[in-house]
């Protein structure tokens, strides 16, 4: 029966009753663990809500709780007693023990605990004999000489139970953990003191074997060439985790590797494992036919001793059977990001590679992503289809990194005809799925195989992430197989175990092809470092490539995580790509564009007419100058199908990478979903975001800013005002730049109003005297709120303005007028001269960077900060306040008055309703800041005003007295030092901010409905 929470209740407590009234016998050490959990701790996690042994007859993927299948290694049992799951996806871990065992104190039930748990990347879980009930964070590395408590979140007696049912049903009932209770629960241990995930240290731990190998490898071989390093350290690596993780798991005799590594000569003895391997597996990862590199190496025994004694207990804290393909591909993706370089004196250093400097690390897509991805592809592809139709479906990954998409989409495949073949009469698809007990039944090695070879796909440009990738889905291959099963094949004289990956998984460069050496294009054929960055990929080659899909009509489904790298950056390593990319991408036609903008338009073309895309890419091209061309190919073709537009939510631990995932229906659709996610957590957990359907005649090759929801018809409305901020004003100027602020600009001084200023210069570390009248008052972008500015800058300003034009002085003036600024501009000569790589070697060599807009400040004018929380905009009558680069600062804005006054503008620029149109349209940062460009400002609709129109004119009058109060509360505000003037000025200043946003409303006709829609976006 399924409880609800009062007859949990109820149900503990008789167990806790019957456990008390024969506490005595239950704590002899006669009475055992199966016991203990037949009689107590299943039916303790039934009263939770748990269906423990799958009296629902649910197929294996949909067990609530799967009872782990015990692995043997040596005298000792390696498996956690219980997996609990939502969804197929592993929550925590239960280890039983019986009541005879002091779990408090014992260290070995809490150890053994927290290195399943660890391994499997589970952030809490859980020991008990009934008696006792212990909930570990499972984030702490684990040591076999931990104190039992460490890493101890809560602990309760069974007589707690009853007292503190709420707090337990309340985390770990099913119904708390499909609401997200336990997410959130586990999330307040993360980041802990000491914690650290096993993918990181797991990471270190290689990265540390990489540098090993790599400097005793160079060391003995003064021959080995860079290309022959690299490959050689990662195909040895790869040898030796392959193998242990393949004895965890029980495939392998448990301490092989480590029996190698305990005679002389152990690498000698390490290929002949590796060979015995090749001959039982036949994959590709032993194969010495292609291999001539490997063999021939001189490796002393120390470096491999120590790593693979590092694989095993007690130095291992690693628990290799649980460790999923998928955690060891994050690992993997981030171990790929250096590479070997040797120096001059042949030593071995390790280095990141220059396209993943540039781009600011790794960006490995988390496992929900890639669900959520393949779900809304694939799934939608083979869904109601049978595994015959299903063998003709082409799925790619065309920069395929570690495989995490591939690796996901495989499970996804194996799952599915696992279920089909199971409510198909099984017994009839005995070449396919084999029984294991009851209600459980596994694909055939054969199945599986099968599997791989006639839906899986990919390419990467790096050969080592070739490699990885094959070895993962080779692994997920080896899930639930065991060593008598693997036997069993070798007798039958089959085919090798595993499939060979060659034709399937290529090393190339998805984006460029061989005619990259047309004659007359770009570099040399002859130049190898050239050759091997590019690596061309003839993807309609028959063997080589994948010409024989193409020919039917191209892929069935492309998914991925293309890589992110802005051209500018790229093209300090990779010149002749940019060239190419120009020539032959549409979607890299236009500005300074990232790279995942051609990887979409490649997905295009490899696509058959019915063919699925999903993508986790950034947003940025939705918005930016460089996406129009895509944007256009996009809608053109009616190719949207779906977009989860994640806004400033971050999806990658570790970096500020904005991202939308982003869905593409080669045969065109009429209208597609937009999905608005707000919070990351709750859509992840429950799927709550902001849902809607948009028309593909609304989408065209302007800017996209899609909005669904309650507040999207007043966004429509308020779009198609016609007259717009860029149309009323004169001017919008960015702030000025100098190219060197540490020169230029000072954010200390003193005596500012004296003829003579001490200001703090950033480039001497000192402070300074320069005349005041060649320094102008600057406002910084954080320093700009609604209807007010405090400037906390200086800045050197070597021109004289007139009548909106600023000329520089000449030498011999600055010489004569402002001798101290002159002396110190000239103290920084050589670094102003040396700008832009000596662009300003010259007479003028003290100019700013850019003579734009320099002008432009000593006028009225309405200025607008960068990066804010809410639209903010301060009315400069006669102060002449300067800006100061973009992000530092923001645009200027000047009108013609006879349209209507600056005050009236000022008033609607700082309304609620602007706000939120704004926050529409813009960029979205973390912490709530959006930006105020100068693409995003110029949309905002504007009323203008008829002064010939009494009622008009009316409204304008009534709007300006409003603001015209509000700058002189908001001076009264700044310049009081009583705490009490302060307080009331405030309370003043709410009011009339409150009316002016009614003025606003008012104007705009918003219906009392709409307006609480702009309130409650706030």
């Amino acid at each position: 029966m399924t409880y609800t929470k009062e007859q949990g209740k109820q149900k503990i407590k008789e167990l806790v009753e019957r456990f008390r009234y024969n506490l005595d016998v239950y704590k002899k050490s006669a009475y055992n663990e199966t016991q203990v959990r037949r009689e107590f701790i299943d039916p303790f996690f039934e009263a939770l809500g748990w269906d423990v042994s799958n009296k629902q007859g649910y197929a294996e993927q949909y067990k609530d709780v799967v009872h782990e299948d015990a692995i043997k290694v040596g005298h000792s049992t390696r498996a956690p007693d219980y997996s609990f799951r939502i969804g197929g996806q592993r929550k925590f871990f239960v280890e039983a023990k019986k009541p005879a065992v002091d779990i408090k104190e014992d260290v070995a039930p809490s150890y053994q605990l927290r290195r399943y748990a660890w391994s499997a990347k589970l952030q809490l879980s859980i020991v008990t004999d009934f008696e006792e009930f212990s909930v570990f964070n499972c984030q702490m590395k684990p040591n076999p000489t931990d104190k039992p408590g460490l890493g101890r979140f809560a602990y309760y007696t069974f007589d707690e139970y009853l007292d503190k049912f709420d707090e337990i049903y309340d985390v770990f009932s099913k119904e708390a953990v499909l609401k997200g209770s336990f997410d959130r629960y586990a999330q307040s241990t993360k980041g802990k003191k000491g914690t650290a995930t096993v993918d990181s240290e797991f990471l270190k731990e290689i990265e540390s074997w990489r540098e090993q190998l790599a400097k005793n490898i160079a060391l003995r071989d003064p021959n080995v060439s860079i290309y022959e390093l690299n490959y050689s350290v990662q195909k040895l690596l790869d040898r030796i985790i392959f193998l242990r993780i393949c004895e965890d798991r029980g495939i392998e005799p448990y301490g092989q590797l480590r029996t190698q590594a305990e005679s002389s000569d152990v690498y000698m003895h390490l290929l002949n494992h590796f060979r015995l391997a090749e001959s039982k597996y036949d994959s590709g990862i032993f194969d010495f036919d292609s291999d001539g590199i490997t063999p021939a190496l001189t490796i002393d025994d120390k470096v491999l001793k120590t790593i693979i004694q590092d694989l095993y207990y007690p130095k291992s804290p690693y628990e290799f059977s649980v460790l999923g393909v998928e955690i060891l591909g994050n690992v993997y993706e981030q171990f790929l990001g250096k590479v070997i370089r040797l120096t001059a004196g042949h030593q071995a250093k390790v280095e990141t590679k220059p396209e993943v400097k540039k781009a600011g690390g790794v960006y490995y897509t988390p496992q929900y992503i890639v669900e959520y991805i393949v779900e809304n592809t694939v799934g939608k592809l083979i869904a109601g289809k049978t595994p015959e139709e299903i063998a003709h479906i082409k799925i790619l990954d065309p920069a395929c990194g570690s495989g995490s998409f591939l690796i996901g989409a495989y499970t996804y495949l194996l799952r599915y005809h696992r279920d089909w073949y199971v409510s198909n009469k099984p017994k009839k698809h005995k070449e396919a799925v084999f029984q294991v007990k009851a209600d459980e039944w596994y694909l055939t090695t054969a199945e599986k195989k099968r599997i791989l070879l006639d839906n899986i796909f990919g390419v990467d440009i790096d050969s080592q992430a070739v490699e990885v990738t094959k070895m993962s889905l080779l692994l997920k291959v080896l899930e639930h197989e065991s060593r008598e099963s693997i036997d069993q094949q070798m007798k039958l004289g089959l085919e090798g175990v595993l499939p060979n990956l060659g034709d399937n998984i290529k090393c190339g460069n998805s984006l460029i092809g061989p005619e990259y050496y047309d004659l007359g294009q770009q570099g040399s054929l002859f130049d190898e470092a050239e050759m091997r960055r590019v690596n061309v990929f003839d993807w309609n080659d028959d063997v080589k490539g994948f010409g024989e899909i193409l020919k039917k009509g191209g892929f069935d489904c492309v998914v991925g995580n293309p890589p992110y790298v802005r051209i500018q950056t790229m093209k300090e390593w990779a010149p002749t790509e940019v060239k190419f990319y120009k020539k032959h991408f549409v979607a890299a036609s236009k500005g300074n564009y990232d790279i995942y903008v051609i990887f979409v338009e490649r997905a295009l073309q490899l696509l058959n007419v019915r063919g699925l895309m999903g993508y986790i890419l950034p947003h940025k091209f939705f918005q930016a100058k460089y996406g129009q061309p895509l944007r256009e190919l996009t809608a053109r073709g009616e190719y949207l199908g779906k977009i989860v537009h994640f806004g400033d939510q971050q999806v990658f631990d570790g970096a500020s990478t904005y991202t939308c995932l982003l869905f593409l229906d080669r045969a065109g659709n009429k209208s597609f979903r937009y999905v608005k996610v707000r919070d990351l957590n709750a859509w992840r957990i429950s799927g709550d975001a902001t849902d809607g359907k948009i028309h593909a005649d609304k989408v065209k090759g302007g800017e996209w800013n899609f909005v669904v929801g309650p507040e999207a018809s007043l966004f429509e409305r308020m779009r198609e005002i016609p007259i717009k901020l860029g149309d009323v004003a004169i001017r919008m100027f960015q702030g000025s730049i100098t190219s060197a602020d540490t020169v230029y600009l000072f954010k200390e001084y003193q005596n500012e109003n004296e003829d003579i200023v001490d200001v703090w210069s950033k480039e001497l570390n000192a402070w300074i005297k320069i005349e005041r009248a060649v320094l102008k008052t600057v406002v910084r972008s954080g320093n700009i709120s609604r209807y007010s500015a405090n400037p906390t800058a200086l800045v050197l300003f070597p021109y004289e303005v007139q009548e909106s034009n600023a000329r520089l002085y000449t030498p011999t003036e600055m010489q004569e007028q402002y001798p101290l600024a002159w002396a110190y501009l000239k103290q920084n000569k050589r670094l102003l001269e040396g700008r832009e790589k000596g662009k300003f070697k010259d007479l003028q060599w003290y100019r700013f960077g850019r003579t734009q807009n320099l002008g432009m400040w000593e006028q009225p004018k309405l200025m607008i900060p960068y990066m804010i929380t809410n639209l903010a905009a301060y009315y400069d009558k006669n102060d002449n306040f300067y800006f100061i680069n973009v992000t530092t600062g923001g645009y200027g804005i000047t009108i013609d008055e006879t349209m209507f006054s600056y005050l009236y503008l000022c008033g609607l620029l700082n309304s609620q309703l602007l706000n939120f149109y704004l926050k529409q349209v813009t960029t979205n940062f973390r912490g709530g800041y959006f930006a105020a460009n100068k693409q995003f400002i110029e949309q905002l609709p504007i009323l203008t005003i008829n002064f010939d129109d009494p009622a008009t004119k009316a409204q304008h009058d009534k709007l300006v007295a409003l603001v015209e109060n509000m700058l002189e509360l908001q001076k009264k505000y700044h310049d009081t030092r009583m705490e009490r003037d302060k307080e009331l000025y405030g309370r003043q200043i709410k009011i009339v901010d409150t009316q002016i946003d009614r003025r606003v409303y008012e104007l705009y006709g918003l219906t009392e409905e709409e307006v609480k829609i702009v309130e409650e976006n706030l």
